[in-house]
């Protein structure tokens, strides 16, 4: 390793890794444990912090899933509740980190990959690294779906939601259907805030079971005002229009609640050189026995193999994309041998 004086970044040419892989979600650290058993050498690098996107989850956060189906490496995930939390996540994958002693660097983003001969050079914003296979297992939790109505861009629209305290005594407006928009409207709403709901659709969306009822009796008694088949038109200081099926309502309001997805960064896809489909969807090109896409020896892993479809792949069933990806590196490693 080397310094280079003139951009203060660190080298790392004169050491070539098995794998490099970029995302330290579950599924990239998934890939480090099956490299880690298959005796490969490998690197993780994150722009964020350790599992980025559950961090970034709303703080009381419950997973609709079993804690055995968020397990990685077969390593046990243990729960106090029949439904593992937020915080309960991220310690379990710390310990994961730390118990195997996985070869991460965080706070670091990828910017550039470039091949040269059967080698990959990838460059960050801290150094650059040459490695034989690159697994990206980005997610898409960076970039939300914007509303694009006039006003969005103001401070009192939030596309993220952490802690209801925030809006104690606050004329909050919760855009979207599904789980997110739930959990935003009944938890600001039992800390006080006054909660109005806007969906675009005739009825709720896919929300967890044990939430739904609890949101449809909040509807029903009055306590949080609905809007269905209805959209927010526009944002100011104090106030939001939203359209309704009887006309435009003036609402007034304090915060702007848009739990209305994210989708995965295309552009960095696009930039290293993965192809999409043209259509809405964006789904990036692989071959779904090896995970391998255009580029040779350049893996897709985790959700990001959804593009637009963003419902299809989670932690529960894309874990096994490392074991498919390692399993194909190391196969190819044998015939190259002979």
């Amino acid at each position: 390793m080397r310094l280079n004086t003139r951009t203060d970044k660190r080298i790392h040419l004169d050491t070539t890794y098995d794998i490099l892989i970029i995302g330290a979600g579950p599924i990239g650290l998934a890939a480090g444990l099956e490299a880690r058993k298959a005796g490969l050498s490998y690197l993780i690098v994150e722009k964020g912090c350790l599992v980025n996107s559950i961090y970034n989850y709303p703080l009381n956060m419950t997973f609709f899933s079993t804690a055995d189906r968020l397990e990685i490496g077969g390593i046990p995930f243990p729960s106090i509740h029949a439904k593992p939390t937020r915080a309960e996540a991220m310690e379990y994958y710390r310990r994961v980190a730390d118990k195997f002693e996985l070869n991460i660097n965080l706070f670091e983003e990828v910017q550039h990959l470039e091949p040269i001969g059967e080698q990959y050079h990838i460059s960050t914003n801290k150094g650059s690294y040459v490695a034989r296979h690159v697994v990206v297992a980005v997610g898409f939790y960076g970039i939300p779906n914007l509303l694009h109505v006039p006003g969005e861009n103001q401070p009192k629209v939030r596309h993220y939601y952490f802690d209801p305290h925030y809006y104690y005594r606050q004329k909050v407006v919760v855009v979207g259907a599904n789980n997110s928009a739930a959990d935003a409207a009944l938890e600001t709403w039992r800390k006080g805030a006054d909660v109005t709901m806007v969906i675009r659709q005739p009825e709720l969306g896919s929300i967890k079971y044990w939430t739904k009822p609890d949101l449809e009796n909040r509807i029903k008694a009055g306590e949080i005002k609905t809007y269905f088949n209805a959209s927010l038109t526009e944002v100011r200081e104090r106030e939001v229009d939203i359209q309704t099926p009887e006309g435009k309502l003036t609402l007034e309001n304090d915060f702007v609640i848009a739990m209305t997805g994210y989708q995965p960064d295309f552009s960095f896809l696009e930039r290293i050189g993965i192809k999409l489909t043209e259509d809405d969807k964006r789904h990036p090109q692989y071959h779904p026995e090896t995970m391998e896409t255009n580029l040779p020896n350049v893996y897709l892993a985790g959700v990001i193999c959804g593009g637009m479809d963003t419902h299809v792949w989670f932690i529960e069933n894309s874990r096994e994309h490392a074991v498919k990806i390692v399993q194909h590196i190391v196969q190819e490693e044998k015939v190259a041998q002979v």
